[in-house]
């Protein structure tokens, strides 16, 4: 029968490329590497590796296999997980990163209700932006995250949309592009634009950068107020720039093929390393109770 261990020696050796690659990574002898795989392809009586060149390469069997063993991995992973987390007793705290760009007075008013319900639990909020949050849950230095749905598939946590948001193309009143109507894709690439982009160059998939010209920035608000000062035009969230738009500091340009802007979900992302009880659960329906009031508020619907 094959073991966890194997498996993952066999996904180790696709990824690296060869055995001695893997037995370094794994900080295993060669030997044992290539035994391990030998072994593993007895017991399921399948060839995974055709090693008659200078590098194993994988078999059409090794190839259909593989999806399917990262599968199982994950499963694994997710299993161990759990398991770990149950041995906790109870939540002694709760982190949560939220997206910069949400953290308003009200949202946090919301969320100030875990104080009175959940006393002894000691609460812990961080504003970061979308698309470092993901990480923080994933390494377990926050149970919850809260961010723009970026496309991304994390599989070492747990997800659940809370909520819809709209991104608004916007640029400061004198930019030439203010005062063009019907805007097409050609004419936003002839100017500057700010972008969201995180330090390992990860940017959102309905905000990435199509300019010949960028300035970057790691967070929603440099990005709004960049854009205020005139330095490009930017894509940014519809509420987050209402105060600037009825200050007259931003316009909302007229683009020909969004004329509604870019409608995305709201994601809560959950650490499977840690208890998520009560104080978790809570904090959930205050946020989704949340998301629904300024929906409703704002008479939000996809308009798509």
């Amino acid at each position: 029968m094959y073991s966890f261990e194997q498996l993952k020696i066999f996904i180790t050796v696709c990824e690296t490329g060869s055995f001695s690659a893997a037995a370094r990574k794994l900080k295993r002898a060669q030997s044992g590497i290539s035994q391990a795989i030998s072994n593993l392809e007895i017991s399921i009586n399948q060839t995974l590796f055709d090693r008659s060149g200078n590098t194993p390469t994988l078999t059409n069997e090794g190839e259909a296999l593989l999806p399917v063993v990262k599968a199982i991995m994950l499963q694994q992973l997710h299993f161990e997980q759990k398991i770990a987390s149950l041995e906790l007793q109870h939540e002694h705290e709760l982190v949560i990163a939220i997206e910069e760009s949400l953290s308003s007075p009200a949202l946090l008013a919301h969320l100030a209700i875990l104080a009175d319900e959940f006393p002894i639990t000691n609460i812990e909020i961080i504003a970061e932006s979308t698309l470092d949050i993901g990480k923080l849950v994933e390494d377990g230095s926050a149970h919850i995250g809260i961010v723009y749905a970026d496309g991304k598939i994390h599989h070492q946590v747990d997800f659940t949309t809370i909520g819809y948001t709209r991104f608004i193309t916007v640029a400061a009143p004198n930019h030439p592009l203010s005062s063009q109507s019907k805007i097409k894709d050609i004419d936003l690439r002839h100017h500057r634009q700010v972008v969201l982009r995180a330090t390992e160059g990860q940017e959102l998939w309905f905000s990435y950068g199509i300019s010949s010209q960028h300035w970057y920035a790691n967070n929603h608000t440099i990005i709004n107020e960049l854009t205020q000062q005139g330095v490009g035009w930017s894509i940014l969230p519809e509420e987050m720039v209402q105060p600037a738009i009825a200050a007259g500091k931003l316009i909302k340009l007229d683009i020909d093929y969004e004329p509604n802007g870019w409608i995305n979900t709201l994601d809560c992302l959950s650490s499977r390393r840690h208890v998520l009880g009560p104080v978790y659960k809570r904090a959930i329906a205050l946020l989704k109770e949340y998301m629904n009031q300024q929906n409703l508020h704002n008479s939000f619907h996809i308009e798509h």
